[in-house]
């Protein structure tokens, strides 16, 4: 391959630490590719997802069936069996080098920075940024309501909350709320879900609507990783940003998705990792 081929990456690369460069404020959007350098399964398609999860082929059951909040009440052992095994993954995988390279980058500029996240994975917590400073759009995998009443209370829930027969694909012991005795459910955004509780995630949007319009007239450079066209909020939320504010940027960072309006910032064609070791 020529060194032309190279050059628009090289440049576009050379643009984006420019912008961070420039920039007073962070704001960092992530999709389910930031995850993928930890080492967590991608499951786009079913094939992916059925690599990670064996026993739901033979049931012909993939990750938008999964990720719907009728299980619950129809099979609660295999919903917790799935919600239980990625409680668990999450738990057990630490997060990629990149996330200390952003949290250096948001202490160079005195702190002032959002994270707006789909994943529900509590990663970017777990690298040890502000907790009031991460919006997780989708809820936390980390937390559970109950399945009936989407405005009561949310608590935490740790890996011996959950028991799962690996070989079987059951849960052997599940949360249940505390308030009726029923059996829980992840304080996750479901496809088709009426009982989701929006409640803390509600507090972390007010949260970010605050410091978006502190920051209204800063220069924001909006990072945005790893988020594809299946389910595209992030990717709209950052060019959102981008028509709001004047003085913001958007660098998207994408292996397979990466096309971008030159208009609203510059796209680089790469992995999560790879990528931030390129800018940062």
């Amino acid at each position: 391959m020529g060194a032309d081929k190279f050059e628009p990456l090289q440049e576009a690369i050379l643009h984006a630490k420019e912008i961070i460069k420039n920039a007073d404020a962070i704001v960092i959007t992530a999709g389910a590719g930031m995850g993928v350098d930890s080492g967590l399964p991608d499951f786009r398609g079913d094939q992916g997802f059925w690599k990670a999860y064996p026993p739901l082929k033979d049931k012909d059951l993939g990750f938008t069936d999964m990720a719907k909040p009728q299980w619950f009440f129809e099979q609660p052992t295999l919903a917790w069996a799935f919600y239980g095994h990625r409680l668990k993954l999450y738990n057990k995988t630490e997060p990629h080098s990149g996330f200390a390279m952003l949290r250096e980058l948001c202490a160079q500029k005195n702190n002032n920075y959002f994270i707006c996240t789909s994943n529900v994975d509590g990663h970017f917590a777990k690298a040890c940024f502000d907790r009031d400073k991460i919006y997780e759009i989708h809820g936390s995998i980390h937390h559970a309501q109950c399945i009936h009443n989407d405005d009561g209370n949310i608590w935490n829930m740790d890996e011996n909350s959950v028991l799962v027969d690996e070989e079987k694909f059951v849960a052997t012991k599940m949360p249940v709320c505390p308030e009726c005795g029923c059996v829980s459910r992840p304080n996750i955004m479901m496809f088709y879900d009426h009982e989701f509780n929006p409640k803390r995630t509600w507090a972390q949007r007010k949260r970010y609507e605050a410091w978006l319009n502190e920051n209204e007239n800063s220069k924001i450079a909006i990072i945005e990783i790893g988020a594809g066209l299946a389910v595209p909020t992030i990717r709209k939320h950052g060019e959102a940003l981008v028509k709001r504010f004047k003085n913001a940027t958007l660098i998207r960072i994408n292996p397979a998705d990466s096309r971008l309006n030159p208009q609203l910032g510059i796209s680089l064609k790469l992995g999560g990792l790879e990528a931030l070791n390129q800018i940062l």
